[in-house]
């Protein structure tokens, strides 16, 4: 039989992977996988992404070796030396077919169409799969055949159309007689990621330690997840969004043990469970807005009128919001976390987004590049599709006048203050309510700073900063 090879990117799984699956059923199987930090620094994933992914690669190569597919390691500059890199391996081992998972943002759709052209053009097989959504973008559109641009219509596509196929969970391969060739230790890479990686044991790499995270959620914090995901202070997130951003686990798993758990629903029964589905199927429409509107991954917001939005030269407020000391602290609290640990708590991303998008009046380019340099978790569609939610520029965006107040929310989703009390530990000594909004004295005495903007003037101030915008009437009515 004629040997395959699988070129793994944001799919470092062996289970329920479908190139995988197709290769194995075809013939003994190669794998590969190409580093390329030049590349993902330049897409402004910082240390913490790229050292979970270096990981991750770990992880699945043990997996591999269990299986007896060895996985070659290569290390490229760009993305445009991939199609070459890919084209030699397979000339040396004598490849029929290379399969891979597509990929959905501009420059990774781009780099994949190059290998399918150059093997072609070799007279050699190439196979893309759809695996990472269950509707290659494209494949749900609106009743005028266009992208859907709003999430709720989208979802309800979604659910009408998907069926037992899209769910099925792919064929695990089985061990294959071993080749004689060895898989590749990990590349000696310089400067993968600017800055030092989190504690490597805060986010266990590879599909075992997804699959763990995703039966605890499960067992303990799913059927809550509805009333508990706005709470930061308790774990009542899944927290796997870090494996579904490089594929440790896949979107079939997850909802295949949501249905275990639901009877066989996705769309009713347990309000914590269709909470959470919903959840995956935002990650889906996020990647359908960056093939269909292409434009949102030049740096571009997806409502065109904002692009003239009178943002601030702010670097000072910037630099205070990064470094978690704006003088709110809910918001100060979310921005240290997200620093030391890697990741942010969904609620807060939406609160820390609105106060630099909103409050501070700072382009929130600034404030996405911020986040993927940090984020564990970052991908651009879900990334970038928040911010631009949160500055209402973006697809389904929160109205402009949507201005979220952070000391109430404070109040509503820390009643307790536990979690400022955890992230800012100089207002841990405060009572519950003061640790909200402390008094000038308090701030003093803890070395707290004064907020370096008044709600309601900031608020007004974003307010007079969009209705200066002449918003087309096509694009009102779309």
């Amino acid at each position: 039989m004629a040997r395959q090879l699988v070129w793994f990117r944001s799919d470092l799984r062996t289970l329920d992977n479908t190139a995988l699956a197709a290769a194995a059923a075809k013939g003994p199987v190669i794998a590969v996988f190409l580093h390329c930090p030049s590349q993902w620094q330049a897409h402004g994933h910082g240390a913490n992404k790229i050292d979970f992914c270096r990981r991750g690669v770990e992880a699945l190569r043990e997996a591999l070796t269990g299986l007896n597919i060895p996985l070659l390691q290569r290390s490229i500059s760009r993305f445009s030396e991939a199609p070459d890199t890919l084209l030699a391996l397979a000339r040396e081992h004598d490849i029929a077919t290379l399969h891979f998972n597509r990929e959905y943002p501009l420059n990774e759709w781009r780099r994949d169409q190059a290998v399918v052209e150059t093997f072609g053009q070799a007279g050699l097989g190439v196979q893309a799969h759809t695996d990472a959504v269950a509707f290659a973008p494209g494949e749900l559109l609106t009743g005028k055949n266009e992208f859907y641009r709003v999430f709720t219509p989208f979802a309800k596509a979604w659910h009408r159309e998907v069926d037992h196929q899209r769910l099925a969970l792919r064929d695990d391969p089985a061990p294959q007689k071993r080749l004689a060739l060895d898989s590749d230790p990990l590349p000696k890479l310089a400067g993968e990621g600017a800055g030092h990686p989190i504690d490597a044991g805060l986010w266990p790499a590879g599909q075992d330690a997804a699959a763990g995270r995703l039966e605890r959620f499960l067992r303990y914090r799913a059927r809550h997840y509805r009333e508990a995901r706005d709470q930061p202070s308790v774990h009542g997130t899944s927290e796997l969004s870090p494996y579904l951003a490089l594929g440790m686990i896949s979107y079939r798993q997850c909802l295949q043990a949501v249905m275990s758990e639901n009877g066989g629903h996705l769309a009713d029964g347990d309000a914590g469970l269709t909470a959470w589905v919903n959840e995956l199927i935002w990650r889906e429409f996020y990647q359908h807005i960056a093939f269909g509107f292409p434009e949102v991954c030049r740096h571009r917001p997806f409502q065109a009128h904002t692009a003239d939005l009178p943002w601030r030269d702010d670097d000072e407020g910037f630099k205070a919001w990064c470094n978690g000391r704006t003088g709110y602290p809910l918001v100060d609290a979310a921005m240290r976390q997200l620093v030391t640990t890697g990741w942010m708590h969904n609620r807060l991303r939406m609160v820390t987004a609105m106060f630099l998008s909103k409050h501070l009046l700072i382009d929130w380019r600034r404030g996405e590049a911020f986040f993927l340099e940090h984020l564990v978790d970052g991908e651009f569609g879900a990334n970038n599709g928040g911010w631009q939610w949160a500055a209402s520029t973006g697809t389904d965006a929160a109205p402009y006048f949507r201005i979220f107040n952070p000391i109430t929310q404070s109040r509503r989703f820390d009643a307790e203050g536990s979690f400022i009390a955890d992230f800012v530990p100089e207002l841990a000594e405060l009572s519950t309510k003061a640790r909200h909004d402390p008094s000038g004295e308090a701030r003093k005495t803890a070395g707290y700073p004064a907020a370096i903007v008044d709600h309601k003037a900031a608020r007004k101030r974003a307010l007079d900063a969009f209705k200066s915008l002449q918003t087309p009437r096509a694009e009102r009515l779309s």
